[in-house]
Formats: structure tokens, C-alpha cells, sequence
């Protein structure tokens, strides 16, 4: 913890947040999301959900509407209603952290509208041409699986994904030059998401390359519980695994990020 807490106070420690910190403030399951697929394409959302993962529905939907542009639609207007984002604490301590840039795999607008709820400034990254509107000093918000503004940019469908795979999106350069010289904290993941352990991998045989050069920084993920298999299974991977005794997920990431941003 105490190398976290110096990379934190020498603005060397870049946050990634996942899908826990938006349910932390009410935001639906993805399951809803399969259920509004059923529905847009008439099926009964029990039965659809037996012929797939969320990737092959996901990808089933686009080739039978031809694109996401609905299913985008609905998640903007279910995801972005009736919310205070004053009310997180979360929040709040995310905005005002001492993070050097802030990746996230989430859609939604909530990093931003905390943002802007407290006035702080920051830029943010979804596709190519938005990288040359970074400049120093202020903070990046990278929506690293896409945003509602660029339905182009948004990693939902089995085919946007195995091009996610790849690894080789400018988006993805990107996060090899920042993580190379930076530590990196995941909050608000599942340790099951198969997406965030290809991440995890992918960044370890990154570092792994740069091990030699005496760069492999330490990065962490905070898990509201203690797990022994994933805590070896992360450190092979050069991932170290910060847990806590709370079993509330919201009140343990809440209590972990005030230790960290006002201990």
C-alpha cells in the first residue's frame, strides 16, 4: 500500500474504472441490457438469453438492425436520468484524486458529469483525433471501450471485440506509453469479467518485454474481499491485489479511496 500511496503523491498513478463505480450510483445491470435487446428485436428476454454470452446477442442485434445506433440510444437515455452525482462519494474522491489520466471501459457520462459538477477541467479521449486535443496539465478521461458520442467507438458486439483483441488501436498505444512509466489502479471490476483479465494479461506481457530496462511498474486492482487464487494468479502478472474486510462493495471502494485521496 505504501507503493501505492508514493505513486499516488508523485502523480504517477493512472486510475482505471469499470462497471462497480456507475452501479454505485443506480445504474442498471447489464442483464437490463440484454432484456432491451430482446425486446427491440422481439424476442421473449428469458428464451434470448439461452442462445448466447452478451457478445454473440450483442452481435446478433447488429447485424439484424444493421447497427447499434438504438441500443445506444436506449442505454444514453436509461443510464444518464434522476441522478445526482453530487450524492457519490465516490465520485467525488475520483475527481479529486491526484491521478495522472483516467481510463475507463464504462459508456456512460458519469466520470465527466462529476467532472463538471465540480468544476474541474479535463479532456476526453474516445478515438484518434480526440488525442491531439491532450495537452498537459489537464486530465484525461480515455473511454477506452468507447463513448455515446462515437457509436463508431463503442467495443458492445463480438466483432468490435476481437478487434479490441488486437490490441493495436491507437487508444491502445497510448495506454502502453502511460502504463510503461506509471503505475496503474483498477477500481470497480469483477475479477471474474473475462475482458478485464485479457487486459490484465495484455499489459503483463507489455511490461514483461520492458522488465530488462528496470520499468515494470507495479500496478493494483482493489477487490472489496480477500481471494488468495486471484491475488497469486494477479501477481504472476505483476498486478497486486488490494482487498478489504467490508463486504458492502460500494462502502469498501468508498472507504479505500478516502484512505487513498485524503489519508
Amino acid at each position: 500500500m505504501e507503493k501505492l500511496r508514493e505513486a499516488y503523491r508523485s502523480n504517477r498513478l493512472i486510475l482505471f474504472v469499470g462497471s462497480g463505480v456507475s452501479a454505485n450510483i443506480g445504474l442498471p445491470p447489464w442483464r437490463r441490457l440484454i432484456d432491451q435487446i430482446a425486446l427491440q428485436l422481439d424476442y421473449d428476454p428469458e428464451v434470448f438469453n439461452t442462445y448466447g454470452n452478451f457478445l454473440a446477442l450483442a452481435e446478433y442485434y447488429r447485424i439484424k438492425k444493421g447497427n447499434i445506433g438504438g441500443l445506444r440510444s436506449w442505454m444514453d437515455r436509461e443510464w444518464h436520468k434522476d441522478i445526482d452525482v453530487r450524492q457519490s462519494d465516490i465520485h467525488r474522491l475520483i475527481v479529486q484524486g491526484r491521478f495522472a489520466s483516467i481510463y475507463t471501459t464504462n459508456y456512460d457520462r458519469w466520470l465527466e458529469y462529476a467532472h463538471d459538477a465540480y468544476g474541474a477541467d479535463y479532456i476526453k479521449i474516445a478515438n484518434a483525433s480526440d488525442l491531439a486535443k491532450a495537452h498537459e496539465g489537464v486530465r484525461q478521461i480515455i473511454k477506452f471501450h468507447g463513448d455515446f458520442d462515437d457509436d463508431d467507438s463503442i467495443v458492445l458486439d463480438e466483432t468490435s471485440y476481437y478487434e479490441r483483441l488486437q490490441f493495436e488501436t491507437p487508444l491502445d498505444i497510448k495506454l502502453r506509453a502511460d502504463t510503461l512509466s506509471k503505475a496503474v489502479l483498477f477500481i470497480g471490476y469483477s475479477l471474474s469479467d473475462t475482458n478485464i483479465r485479457l487486459l490484465f494479461h495484455k499489459l503483463s506481457k507489455i511490461w514483461s518485454k520492458h522488465e530488462s530496462l528496470g520499468v515494470r511498474p507495479i500496478s493494483y486492482v482493489f477487490s472489496h474481499k480477500p481471494n488468495p487464487v486471484q491475488e497469486e494468479i494477479l501477481s504472476q502478472w505483476g498486478i497486486r491485489m488490494l482487498s478489504s474486510e467490508i463486504d458492502d462493495p460500494g462502502l469498501a471502494l468508498r472507504q479505500f479511496l478516502q484512505d487513498l485521496v485524503e489519508g
